[in-house]
C-alpha cells in the first residue's frame, strides 16, 4: 500500500510465524473429505448422491494470507489489543473464529477508532482500507499489519497510474463495498477523479453522456454516492481509464470497458482513442478461475442442482451463484446448517436481502446428482462439513 507520510510499524509480509500458525489453521478450515474428493478427480459417490466439485474453489491465495497473518498477529501479540478494521473476509464463520481469539472489530463498536493508542495492533483486511482511515490509524500511533491482497494492489497500482496521467477512474464494482472505496481512496490521494459503476445500466447513463453530454445535475444526483469530489461529468469524462472491483463477474468487467471503449471511439474517433481511453488487466485471476470452473462443470455435467457455499455479503459467491443459476436450479447456502434436511433448505435467493426456505429441493428417489462450489472466502471445513450432511440425506454416511 502507498502511503506517502505514514509512519507507523507496518508489517506486510508476514510476521515470521507461519509454521507456530499451520496447526491450528489446519484444524480450523482444512477437511481430509475434500482433499479426498480432490485426489478423486473433484468427484465423490454414495449410494445414489453423485457429487461433482468445480476444480477452482474456495480460500484463494490472498484469503488464504490475510487468515494466516492474522492468527499470526495473534501469537507474535499476545498480550496486546488486537483489531479489525472490519471483516478480514466476508465469511461469518472465519470473522468468528478471530473474535473468539479475542480480535476485537473496530466495526462492531465504532466509538473504538477513536480511543486507540500506541500498543493497539491493527489488522487491515484483505479488501484494503480507505486513505483516510490509514491516516487516521496512523495518527493513532498503532502498529498496522497489512493484509492487503495482492490483486487489490494491482488495481490501486493502475488506479494512480490513471490519476498521474490525467484520466478519471472508472470503477466497475459496488460503490458500498470495502475494496471499492478503498481502490476510489487511491484515485483520490493521486490528485485523481473517479466514476463507480455498478452494472450495465449505470454503464449506459455514462456512456450516453460521453457521446451527447446532458443535464449535469440529474448525473451528479443518479451518482451522488459514486464520484469523488467536485466531479464535473463534462470535463471529468473526456478521459477515463478503466479498473475493476476484483470479485465482480469478468465478463461484466470486460463488457463494461468495451462499452466505455465504444462511447469514446464514437466522441473522439479512432486516431484520438488512445488519448482518451485507457485499460489495463485487473482482473483477478482467481476469481475468474473459479468463475471459469463451475462454467466447466455445468457445461461438461448434468447436475440435478448447484449448490454454493459462501457468505451472503461475498461478491465473488453471489457472482458464482448467478453463473450456476443461467444453467441449473442453484441455491446460496451461507453455511452447512442451512442444509435443514432432505425436505427443507435455507438460502438466498439472487437479489434477496434475506435468507428463505425452500421445500424439496433434493429429489427424494432415485439418483441425484449435485454441483458444488464456493467462494474464495470460504474455508475447506465447511464444504466438507456440507458434503457430510447431503450424504446423510442421500442415507449413506461419508467413509
Amino acid at each position: 500500500m502507498a502511503a506517502p507520510g505514514i509512519s507507523s510499524l507496518i508489517f506486510r509480509k508476514g510476521l515470521d510465524m507461519k509454521a507456530a500458525v499451520a496447526g491450528v489453521l489446519a484444524e480450523n478450515y482444512h477437511s481430509a473429505l475434500v482433499t479426498r474428493i480432490k485426489a478423486e478427480d473433484y468427484t465423490y459417490r454414495a449410494g445414489r448422491l453423485t457429487l461433482h466439485l468445480a476444480r477452482e474453489f474456495g480460500f484463494c491465495y490472498g484469503v488464504d494470507r490475510a487468515v494466516d497473518y492474522a492468527y499470526q498477529t495473534r501469537k507474535r501479540f499476545p498480550d496486546a489489543a488486537v483489531y479489525l478494521t472490519g471483516e478480514i473476509i466476508h465469511n461469518p464463520h472465519v470473522n468468528d473464529k478471530l473474535r473468539d481469539m479475542g480480535i476485537r472489530f473496530l466495526t462492531d463498536d465504532p466509538p473504538l477508532i477513536d480511543r486507540l493508542g500506541a500498543g493497539d495492533v491493527v489488522i487491515l483486511p484483505a479488501f484494503g482500507v480507505t486513505m483516510e482511515l490509514l491516516r487516521h490509524l496512523d495518527a493513532r500511533g498503532c502498529t498496522l499489519i497489512d493484509t492487503t491482497c495482492g490483486s487489490v494492489l494491482n488495481v490501486w497500482k493502475n488506479v494512480r497510474r490513471y490519476a498521474e496521467n490525467g484520466f478519471t477512474s472508472i470503477i466497475h464494482g459496488k460503490v458500498w463495498h470495502e475494496e471499492t472505496q478503498a481502490t476510489a481512496s487511491q484515485a483520490v490521494e493521486h490528485g485523481g477523479r473517479y466514476l463507480v459503476v455498478y452494472d450495465e445500466a449505470e454503464t449506459g447513463i455514462a456512456c450516453d453522456h460521453i457521446r451527447h453530454g446532458g443535464d449535469r445535475d440529474a448525473f451528479l444526483a443518479r451518482f451522488a454516492q459514486a464520484v469523488s469530489p467536485g466531479f464535473e461529468p463534462d470535463r471529468d469524462l473526456q478521459r477515463v481509464g478503466l479498473a475493476n472491483q476484483t470479485t465482480m463477474l469478468m465478463s461484466e468487467s470486460l463488457r463494461v470497458a468495451d462499452l466505455f471503449r465504444a462511447a469514446m471511439l464514437d466522441r473522439w474517433g479512432p486516431d484520438a482513442l488512445t488519448a482518451h481511453y485507457q485499460a489495463f488487466d485487473t482482473i483477478c485471476s482467481a476469481t475468474q478461475d473459479r468463475q471459469d470452473a463451475v462454467i466447466t462443470l455445468l457445461d461438461s455435467t448434468a447436475v440435478d442442482l448447484m449448490l454454493v457455499i459462501g457468505g451472503y455479503n461475498s461478491s465473488n459467491t453471489c457472482n458464482l451463484v448467478r453463473l450456476c443459476a443461467q444453467h441449473c436450479q442453484t441455491f446460496h447456502i451461507a453455511d452447512p446448517d442451512c442444509l435443514v434436511s432432505a425436505a427443507e433448505i435455507r438460502h438466498r435467493p439472487i437479489g434477496a436481502k434475506a435468507e428463505v426456505v425452500a421445500a424439496g429441493w433434493l429429489p427424494a428417489t432415485g439418483a441425484v446428482t449435485v454441483g458444488v462450489t464456493s467462494g474464495a472466502s470460504t474455508p475447506d471445513n465447511l464444504m466438507g462439513a456440507a458434503i457430510a450432511r447431503l450424504t446423510e440425506f442421500c442415507e449413506i454416511p461419508p467413509a
